[in-house]
């Protein structure tokens, strides 16, 4: 017991040397040794040594996975293995995520004897509010953020896959600056609005007279991703017959411009997004399987908004000073609990617009609850949900003689399901959007 108490100086005098935060553990969590960077990191010059690592990190009582966290020291008593993991600290900075990694260190008997721990900023994310990177706490937000951190600093193909809203742009953009090419450009490119001669000549580029109103070379957008990151964005709206080209520049790294016979040399990595079920596509013919195997070698789920209501107080915190950033507005603690209730069928696009508004409908510094849409300010009434114009259009279809017009129990367990618009719901249900109104209300 003695001798873990006191490592080898040697060990400790090495810790020092290292430029990024690393500790000396033993198997108990008991800090037996910081270098100078862990110190300056924690805000605890002194207090450090026979501390628990929890503590001091988390300040937590118990250990990580006791407190419903992942502990790589946990995992390598486990596997024997070093670990990583990415984890929320408190740092003198205040709270930051970190990029763990923990390696076993044995004694002459082959048994685990300590650990270094070594720490690195994500400086991609934040675990409270801040003006820029992604934000948020949850579990499935911190599962998300473990995924970027390991696939950021490789070269593989990303797939980044969720909802509308949910941040997709974001993320690629948080992976190309946690990656290699951090210092080379970013390129974005909306598939969604490109037609397939369009598409062509914008990712390929074309020569001068390749087609009539091509008075000019154009450079692609490969070529001006070259060194850096493309990221296209809906990629489940490529046409198919730009696939096949596609298909060939990932597998070969070649490309040439619109009229010209040069075989160009890409130098790009590729994120591509999609809040379409692509693997549904491809079974529906809509979407080559080859290509769909080649961009979905890292897969990345992004979680919508209402599975990380946690996160909320800390988006829509940040969020409001994006959107009012000259004035120090507050969000009222029962505006608030409001916000947390709703669906957001949205995700964090919908909650910056709801937030915009409010903010312009504010004049005093704290946003309340009759700023809000009527849709949260009245959750249990359905017809809040629709908007003005439905009390005047003209239905776009009538009730569908071969489809029962459904009761009021079915009617609200219908409501209580759908995430659409009322449009939708009212062509699911076979009604016009008048008769669907009048039945809300009458609810």
């Amino acid at each position: 017991m003695t001798n873990r108490l006191r490592p080898l100086p040697e060990l400790v005098s090495f810790l020092e040397t290292l430029p990024e935060p690393h500790i000396l553990c033993d198997r108990s969590y008991r800090i037996l040794a910081a270098n100078a960077a862990y110190r300056a990191n924690c805000g605890r010059p002194d207090d450090l040594i026979g501390r628990k690592c929890f503590e001091v990190s988390h300040h937590y009582p118990v250990p990580c996975d006791q407190a419903g966290e992942s502990c790589p020291l946990a995992h390598s008593l486990k596997s024997g293995q070093r670990e990583r993991v990415v984890h929320l600290h408190h740092t003198s900075a205040g709270e930051s995520y970190e990029n763990i990694e923990l390696s076993p260190i044995r004694d002459s008997t082959g048994e685990i004897a300590y650990f270094i721990e070594k720490l690195e900023p994500l400086p991609v994310a934040r675990g409270l509010a801040g003006a820029q990177g992604l934000i948020g706490r949850a579990p499935t937000f911190r599962a998300m953020l473990e995924l970027v951190a390991r696939v950021a600093p490789s070269e593989a193909t990303v797939l980044l896959q969720g909802e509308s809203g949910t941040g997709k742009e974001l993320v690629a953009q948080a992976i190309h600056d946690a990656s290699r090419r951090r210092d080379g450009p970013f390129v974005a490119v909306d598939c969604s609005g490109l037609t397939e001669t369009l598409f062509e000549s914008e990712l390929f580029g074309h020569e001068r007279g390749a087609f009539t109103g091509a008075s000019a070379r154009k450079t692609g957008l490969i070529e001006a991703a070259s060194g850096g990151t493309l990221f296209l964005d809906e990629m489940g709206d490529i046409p198919l017959s730009m696939q096949v080209k596609l298909l060939r520049l990932l597998e070969t790294g070649t490309y040439r411009r619109v009229g010209s016979t040069e075989l160009m040399r890409a130098d790009i990595r590729l994120i591509s997004a999609t809040h379409r079920p692509l693997k549904s596509l491809v079974e529906k013919g809509q979407f080559r399987q080859d290509l769909y195997y080649r961009i979905n070698t890292f897969p990345i789920c992004l979680p919508p908004l209402r599975q990380r209501q946690d996160d909320i107080p800390l988006l829509a915190g940040a969020l409001l000073e994006r959107v009012a950033p000259d004035r120090k507005l507050r969000i009222a603690a029962d505006t608030l609990a409001c916000l947390r209730t709703y669906a957001y069928p949205g995700n964090i696009r919908e909650l910056r617009n709801i937030l915009e508004r409010a903010s312009l409908l504010c004049d005093g510094d704290t946003v309340q609850g009759r700023h809000l849409p009527a849709e949260l300010q009245h959750p249990q009434d359905p017809s809040s949900a629709l908007p003005d114009a439905m009390l005047t259009a003209t239905p776009a279809h009538g009730h569908s003689p071969d489809q029962p017009e459904p009761d009021d129990a079915d009617l609200a367990a219908a409501l209580r399901s759908h995430r659409g618009s009322r449009k939708a719901l009212a062509a699911k249900l076979g009604l016009s959007e008048r008769t669907l109104y009048r039945r809300l209300k009458n609810l």
